[in-house]
């Protein structure tokens, strides 16, 4: 059998260098129109929100209104500071569902809710609030475009990860499909036979105790789980090749063995040279975005 691709550091740090250079260009040639488009969008919401509450004056008296709009209610999140999350929301306020239904019918958990957020008020934006009095026009546009702001940022943000991520699974999935591997239904793989059959892979599946983005079966018949990582930092690179798929690649061993599977990652960003090398030793096979040839050569070898 193949033995698992084993890189040197200075393999490791030559791609590394690619793969920080590809992040800095698409960080670089981001659009900004969809940051602008964001804050022009949440803009309205956030003057909406203002007409509504008078300038959030009387919060508790339209608090109904606010929590059933679903645009109102986001922006109601962003006043807080830093903003709060809808599950977080839920915890604090003790309330199990916050459809308009449930509020409708329970006004002591709107204004629990409504609570919530005045406790955690961003006085910085806000200062009228606390200080019971209506905002001049200055305080009034600078918190409304602030507001806006941490919005389109939040969400542009959100959306740059979900799309990346998809992006390098999309990437993985045609490579996968090039040399002839079929793909298959998601399953749950609890043991060698219940895997995809040789020359077969199936997308996000558990994988004995642990989901695996892909779970490709070799020629060789053994089972090769694909981690898909994307990382935006340095310091962030523990957390997703170490403390995940690392830790993956060791539970997988154990539960098939090494001479039965064989984990690994495929990763674009940025990360530390001494990571990948403590990764590789854990006993993860590490392959990149830009070069998906050189996951594919290996497995062409693994007949």
């Amino acid at each position: 059998m193949t033995p698992p691709r084993r890189w040197t550091s200075e393999q490791l740090n030559a791609a590394l260098a690619r793969a920080i250079e590809d992040f800095r260009k698409e960080r670089l040639e981001e659009p900004l129109e969809e940051y602008l488009e964001a804050f022009d969008g949440y803009l309205g919401v956030v003057e909406d929100l203002f007409e509504t509450t008078v300038d959030l004056t009387n919060l508790n008296e339209r608090g109904l209104d606010v929590l059933t709009d679903p645009k109102l209610l986001e922006a109601f999140r962003y006043l807080a500071g830093p903003f709060i999350s809808v599950d977080d929301l839920k915890t604090v306020a003790e309330a199990t569902s916050l459809n308009p239904r449930s509020l409708s019918n329970d006004p002591a958990l709107v204004q629990r809710v409504v609570n919530v957020v005045l406790q955690g008020l961003d006085r910085r934006r806000f200062p009228w609030v606390r200080d019971n009095r209506d905002p001049s026009e200055s305080e009034k546009n600078a918190a409304v475009l602030a507001s806006a702001a941490l919005m389109a940022t939040q969400r542009v943000g959100t959306s740059r990860r979900t799309s990346v991520r998809k992006d390098q699974e999309k990437k993985v999935e045609e490579a996968l499909c090039g040399p002839g591997f079929a793909m298959v239904s998601t399953r749950v793989v609890a043991t060698f036979s219940q895997a995809p059959a040789p020359g077969e892979f199936c997308a996000e599946s558990l994988l004995g105790s642990r989901k695996a983005d892909f779970v490709v079966r070799l020629r060789d018949s053994r089972i090769m789980p694909i981690e898909c990582k994307v990382s935006n930092s340095a310091t962030n690179s523990v957390k997703r090749l170490n403390n995940d798929a690392a830790v993956k690649a060791n539970t997988w061993l154990k539960d098939f063995g090494d001479k039965q599977i064989v984990p690994s990652a495929v990763l674009s960003g940025v990360y530390k040279l001494r990571n990948l090398e403590e990764a590789q030793d854990r006993g993860l096979m590490l392959f990149w975005s830009h070069d998906l040839q050189a996951m594919i050569d290996w497995m062409e070898e693994s007949r």
